[in-house]
């Protein structure tokens, strides 16, 4: 098929409940735009059809039936598109067949991946061949890790700006954040905790901040893993449920940028919990829950209400500490984290990396490392994310 002739992007489970919403969004800011195409899919004909009835989706939106591991439906459907965004995970149960489809095809690819063990998987496998073909692969293109991944992106390149060089030491620290978290989330975490019946092994991936890293082990990190007292900042923080993954993109991202945060460049992400013996209990509660190994948090395919996702709001502040100065950026969004904000930001990055970015070579991705400032410009101009110099 001619590539002019393709959809720039298809939302691969679009009848799940992020997907509904990645839907909602591109029917929302992109339906008038005449030079972005897409188009929907999944594996429930009748759900795609009921969805496309609900929300009066144009004809001109296509509808693929496909299976997650059906070869031939998912071929067909790689190759109507120059992209495909995935909400359908947990993508080490569902999405090895599709990924190495985009990748043996030269298709880009973007998803929600929280899941270090299936992502290594696939950098190992998968490197030399996306890069041979063309495809540009991007994880975690959500919650989990871009707030977070072009926060560091961002206070670096302040730092860089005003002393011509990069901080060797970057702390992520959340202020606020509001709304429920994703079911996907949690479905990722159990599924990966399963893997490691089978594959005891991955352990050493999961417990390495470098190990999306292809083998190269930079400096050891402070210990996240605990509550501490944050001197410079004044208040207690805590441990941040999703510091693990979080933290292995954003040194992926430096050592895709050749290492120009330092081969020795040190992250640390955590939750503030405020000053005092206030602050000091409540980091020490946090310390001993888990807000996503429970069991009221919601299923795959379940999510707030709307009302719920637009109350909802998040808010993180990054400390780039250099020459005993501190520069400090921040990065928030106008929805629920998990849902509401998740949902946009993927739909941006499949657009960014479509339009946007054109010149990029193909190979397996941080949103930062692929996209940068490119990313920030449109999340900022469409998606509810504001990126602050403090």
């Amino acid at each position: 098929m001619n590539v002019e002739n393709k959809f720039d992007f298809i939302i691969f489970g679009a009848s799940g409940f992020t997907g509904k919403l990645v839907v909602e969004y591109a029917l929302e800011k992109y339906i008038d735009d005449k030079s972005v195409s897409w188009a929907i899919a999944g594996r429930n004909e009748t759900k795609l059809h009921q969805l496309k009835d609900e929300m009066n989706i144009p004809d001109d939106i296509g509808i693929f039936i496909v299976e997650s591991d059906d070869q031939n439906s998912i071929e067909e459907m790689v190759d109507q598109t120059k992209c495909v965004l995935t909400t359908v995970g947990p993508y080490q149960l569902y999405g090895e067949k599709l990924i190495r489809s985009c990748i043996a095809s030269g298709t880009d690819y973007v998803d929600l991946c929280g899941e270090p063990g299936f992502m290594h998987k696939i950098i190992s496998d998968c490197s030399a061949e996306a890069k041979q073909n063309g495809s540009r692969v991007i994880f975690s293109c959500g919650f989990d890790s871009i707030p977070f991944d072009l926060g560091v992106f961002l206070v670096q390149e302040e730092v860089m700006s005003k002393i011509g060089k990069y901080a060797p030491s970057v702390r992520g620290r959340v202020r606020a954040m509001n709304g429920e978290f994703s079911g996907g989330t949690a479905a990722s975490m159990k599924a990966t905790m399963s893997s490691l019946k089978t594959n005891p092994e991955l352990i050493n991936v999961l417990i390495n901040p470098h190990g999306l890293c292809e083998g190269i082990n930079g400096a050891q990190q402070e210990d996240d893993t605990k509550p501490k007292y944050d001197e410079e900042l004044d208040v207690w923080v805590a441990p941040f449920f999703m510091a693990p993954i979080n933290t292995k993109n954003i040194h992926r991202s430096n050592k895709l940028m050749n290492h120009i945060y330092g081969k020795d460049f040190l992250y640390n992400e955590m939750w503030i919990t405020g000053p005092g013996e206030q602050g000091k209990a409540a980091a020490e509660m946090l310390a001993g829950n888990n807000p996503i190994a429970g069991d009221d948090v919601p299923a795959p395919g379940e999510g707030p209400s709307r009302e719920k996702r637009e109350n909802g709001n998040y808010d993180i502040l990054f400390c780039a500490d250099v020459d005993g100065k501190v520069f400090k950026a921040s990065v928030s969004g106008d929805m629920d984290p998990g849902y509401g904000s998740t949902s946009k930001m993927i739909t941006e990055s499949a657009i960014c990396l479509v339009k946007d970015a054109k010149e990029l070579e193909g190979g397996i991705y941080t949103p930062a490392a692929a996209l940068g400032n490119k990313l920030i410009s449109r999340l900022e101009a469409n998606a509810g994310l504001t990126f602050i110099i403090e």
